[in-house]
């Protein structure tokens, strides 16, 4: 029994030793080298003499000491590793990413369909340093990441994969042992979404992977920690929450949540969510994590050089296993529906449905209804006319139309107010000091009149969410970035227009850059619609006429630096709402007439006195 166990250790340890040297010989790792294998120049082949870069590196126990106990990475030797940085470019036809052999990372990240100042959009944004995003650290969130130079294996057009050695000494005294690290990208032709595969191989050296992080006295180990960047684009002066916000979006179970961030203690999500997002006004970046267990963290801490911070961390716990194979998916682009809904409905290259993000793009509250009807409106109003700014028109024109016969009604409902105007006076002075009485006897008149004090303001009650619904939709819909009504003079409808910048330099007191023309054609027609829809009780009434001329000047103001295409709709509907009046002033002037000549045969008649004769 012995002898059979002994042999069968002896044959095991043949055949294992066979197989490292048939493969060492047939299937050496391939560097990266041209096919010729020729290195470029500067660089050496693995096996040559060649020094250490200058450049990135990880220090032994400098980044990543748990203590005198605690495992410790550090570089492989010399001749394991490249000598040059190296990068990659992907092209997938809707975005050009650019990858680095420093820490295996993307660079760049463009998208090609979409303008940021007369460039394509750069989705990676960074302050004084590089941008570096989709890091791996070993360790939780404190830990730096990884800018030691990897090995590159150019797999095909779409697929690229990065690898690199490390040794970790786990300390007390036992033999360090040697593992891999790899990082695979796969994209897919058009699309924003690519996957990310994060392999720790130390095969029969290292038992498994538990790094250990200090900070602030407190110690948390983790295996590793996946850093999507210190922000995302497109460039911005500051996040002012109307040109430019940051929202910090976790979905878990069928439900969307946004989290608050502080700017200087990072947000630890435990919910295990489905996925996380970091959105913008109009672009996005959402993670889709694989493992099963995993911790997530968004930090806004700022960074040198940068406006403002947004970065997501997962955290991979600690491994007791010598190997992981982790994968991830990532979408980073534009936050519309036409490019999320692919990933609910199965149309993409990653076979993925009923992920929801569509809900990175979805707006919430009451309102969303009507701005979701809206905005499909628009859209059709689009496809008739390829120009935004005329579907802004002709949607005004059909919600003018829609509201027209509640508009008729409410100036009926006036003509009638003014009719029973003496007698609802002659109630207010009987019963001046009743008001209980005063309020039942007008009831009373208003039912017997049969009218509806509330008609008369019915059509603008209604209104009110339309405009709110609209400027949602004008401030956050992605197809009005950068379109463009009228060229030089309005070229983007989610913007302020500018006849005239002040080339640095502000107005006093008001901070305004810019002399726009639109607010003051919006003054214009609030004053001319007010003037034609003032009824005759109010053209004498002091109060009326301060509302008339003074709540114009007000929303001036405060409509000064709104998106163009929410004055042009105001300002279309104001000159909708003014021909609509006189129309409906035409339709009434016969009963204004007789109600006028009503009123006069109901007044006494005074006759003359009669001068004395002397």
């Amino acid at each position: 029994m012995e002898k059979n166990t002994i042999l069968a250790i002896v044959l095991s340890v043949a055949v294992i030793l066979g197989f490292y040297f048939v493969q060492g010989i047939f299937f050496p790792p391939k560097p990266s080298f041209p096919v010729n294998g020729a290195a470029p120049q500067g660089a050496s082949a693995p096996g040559s003499a060649a020094a250490e870069p200058a450049g990135p590196s990880v220090e032994a126990g400098e980044l990543y000491d748990a203590g005198e106990t605690g495992p410790q990475v550090e570089n492989v030797p010399a001749e394991s590793a490249p000598a040059l940085e190296e990068r990659v470019v992907i092209n997938t036809g809707i975005l050009t990413a650019t990858l680095s052999s420093a820490g295996g990372d993307i660079v760049s990240w463009k998208l090609k369909e979409h303008d940021d100042k007369g460039e394509p959009v750069e989705m990676i944004l960074s302050g004084d340093k590089e941008a570096h995003a989709f890091s791996i650290a070993f360790g939780d969130q404190n830990a730096p990441p990884v800018d030691a130079l990897f090995y590159v294996r150019r797999l095909s057009d779409y697929s690229v994969e990065f690898y690199r050695d490390f040794t970790l000494s786990p300390g007390g005294g036992a033999s360090p042992g040697r593992f891999t690290l790899t990082k695979r990208y796969d994209f897919k032709p058009d699309e924003f979404m690519f996957e990310l595969t994060v392999s720790l191989d130390g095969g029969y050296s290292v038992p498994g992977f538990d790094f250990a992080t200090e900070n602030s006295g407190n110690v948390s180990r983790a295996a590793y920690t996946l850093i999507t960047g210190p922000q995302i684009g497109p460039s911005f002066d500051k996040l002012d929450q109307r040109y430019e916000y940051r929202q910090y979006i976790t979905y878990t179970n069928g439900k969307r949540r946004l989290e608050k961030i502080n700017d200087e203690r990072p947000n630890i999500i435990n919910s295990r969510p489905n996925w996380a997002a970091i959105a913008g006004k109009y672009f996005t970046l959402i993670a889709i994590p694989y493992p099963a267990q995993y911790d997530m963290v968004f930090s806004a801490k700022p960074e040198p050089g940068l406006p403002a911070a947004s970065r997501l961390y997962i955290i991979r716990p600690p491994l007791s296993t010598s190997r992981t194979e982790d994968t991830y998916r990532f979408y980073v682009g534009p936050k519309n529906q036409e490019s999320l809904v692919i990933y609910n409905n199965g149309r993409n290259g990653f076979n993925l449905q009923n992920t929801q993000l569509i809900e990175a793009a979805n707006t919430r509250g009451f309102l969303s209804p009507l701005e979701r009807v809206l905005k499909w409106l628009l859209l059709i109003f689009y496809r008739m006319i390829p120009n935004y700014g005329v579907a802004i028109i002709l949607l005004t024109l059909l919600v003018k139309v829609l509201f027209f016969p509640l508009t008729k009604k409410s100036s009926e409902s006036t003509l009638r107010m003014q009719a029973i105007s003496p007698k609802i006076k002659e109630l207010q002075a009987k019963y001046k000091d009743n008001p209980q009485k005063m309020n039942a006897e007008m009831a009373g008149l208003y039912k017997k009149e049969g009218y509806n004090p509330v008609s008369g303001c019915l059509p603008m009650l209604l209104q009110i969410p339309i405009f709110f619904a609209m400027y949602n939709l004008f401030n956050n819909h992605f197809d009005l970035r950068g379109a463009m009504f009228i060229p030089k003079w309005i070229p983007d409808l989610s913007l302020p227009e500018s006849v005239y910048h002040f080339s640095g330099f502000s107005l006093p007191l008001l901070g305004w850059t810019d002399i726009r023309l639109l607010p003051f054609i919006y003054v214009g027609s609030q004053l001319l619609y007010g003037k034609v829809t003032q009824t005759p009780d109010q053209q004498s009434n002091t109060q009326m006429k301060l509302m008339l001329y003074a709540m114009p000047l007000i929303f001036f103001f405060i409509l000064y630096d709104v998106p163009s295409g929410l004055l042009i709709y105001w300002i279309f509907s104001n000159m909708l709402t003014l021909v609509q009046q006189l129309a409906i002033n035409k339709y009434l002037a016969p009963k204004r007439a007789a109600q006028a000549a009503a009123a006069a045969a109901r007044e006494p008649v005074i006759a003359p006195k009669k001068k004395k004769k002397k």
